[in-house]
């Protein structure tokens, strides 16, 4: 696994590199910081008490992490979108957000500084840095003549583009690209080490999710094409581990859809459970079935749905032979569904997969 950890100064950032170094034996990579960020002030203090091993350029930090791919790696470097870019090219690469609700507040002029230059607003190297990068870079510029000179500024012309891709982003930005955020409350490092462990962030199911996962996630994204006015309900239907058919709720085909006044049950408000037998939309499970069909479905098949199934849907599910059902979130006759699925033999489990954003809390 490789982790590369963003946020903001205070939020803890080096403090989790630092955990998964000592406690999961990740070794800590770094950038030279001279060849990418000018006035990086916050560089020798980055990694205070660990040692980590420093490279010219991302690419070859990517190419070292490639060759001992069974290995677990930590950088807190990914400055540019340049460099995130390059380490997502690889499949076990993980992107961590660190924020922090509360840290102890800097220097007000300290703080104007960084929150300009690191937090809203892009930061590119200055005139002066590029220029001394160029002429470090290239001892025949001095040549004169008219092909030396169209060669020195195409040379020219390639190295200020090379520097570009470096360019610092807001912190910020980077963040919303994150695979997982954790939002740090914690003031003491045990107690935040203690937490990070029952987080599980080194769970291989990150970077590859399981099978229950994997189906979980496609329910809730059938459930975006349900134009139900009451809630999004997704759901696949599986066997064999292959998708036979899935469903979300909604009016049948050919009708108006619910969203667009379709339903009148669902457009008036009605309290939950009410008026059910007014509603003109279809079940994610009832379409998922109609969609299977009987011959389809049978011995081996699991269905997967973002919501747990109500009576009505699983009496359907008992009759077609459904042999298990699982559900990430609860509804409001579980227990009824629970007994009537165990009485027909059809093994009923909630799984909700990793969460992608996690709430550090204190522990007073």
């Amino acid at each position: 696994m490789f982790i590369g950890i963003t946020g903001p100064r205070f939020a803890g950032k080096n403090t989790v590199a630092k955990w998964l170094v000592s406690g999961h034996g990740f070794t800590l990579l770094s950038l030279r910081k001279d060849n990418y960020y000018e006035n990086y002030h916050n560089h020798h203090s980055q990694h205070q008490g660990l040692d980590a091993l420093e490279f010219e350029s991302p690419e070859e930090l990517l190419q070292y992490v490639t060759k001992k791919y069974s290995e677990n790696f930590v950088t807190c470097d990914i400055r540019s979108s340049y460099i995130l870019e390059v380490y997502r090219k690889r499949p076990f690469f993980l992107l961590l957000a660190v924020d922090e609700e509360n840290h102890p507040e800097p220097p007000l002029e300290e703080f104007l500084i960084e929150n300009d230059s690191q937090l809203f607003k892009a930061v590119a190297p200055s005139n002066e840095f590029a220029e001394s990068f160029i002429s470090n870079q290239s001892d025949s510029d001095q040549e004169e003549g008219g092909r030396e000179r169209i060669q020195k500024n195409s040379s020219k012309s390639e190295k200020m583009n090379q520097i570009r891709k470096f360019e610092q982003i807001p912190v910020y930005n980077i963040m919303t690209m994150a695979d997982l955020t954790i939002v740090n409350s914690y003031l003491t490092f045990q107690p935040l080490f203690v937490y990070l462990h029952k987080l599980e962030i080194t769970n291989p199911e990150r970077l590859r999710p399981s099978w229950d996962t994997y189906f979980m996630h496609l329910s809730d994204l059938a459930a975006l094409r349900s134009n139900c006015m009451k809630r999004r309900v997704g759901c696949i239907l599986v066997k064999d581990f292959r998708v036979i058919a899935t469903g979300y709720n909604g009016t049948a085909r050919g009708l108006k859809n619910c969203n667009q006044g379709g339903c009148d049950r669902c457009n008036d408000a009605v309290p939950s459970g009410a008026g059910l037998d007014k509603c003109l939309c279809l079940h994610a499970e009832e379409n998922a079935l109609l969609e299977a069909g009987k011959e389809r479905v049978g011995k081996g098949s699991i269905l997967y749905c973002n919501t747990c199934p109500c009576l009505g849907c699983s009496v359907k599910l008992i009759q077609v032979g459904v042999e298990e059902v699982v559900y990430k979130n609860s509804y409001n006759m579980d227990e009824i569904t629970a007994r009537l699925l165990k009485e027909a033999g059809i093994k009923l489990r909630q799984h909700a997969p990793p969460n992608r954003r996690l709430q550090l809390q204190k522990n007073e």
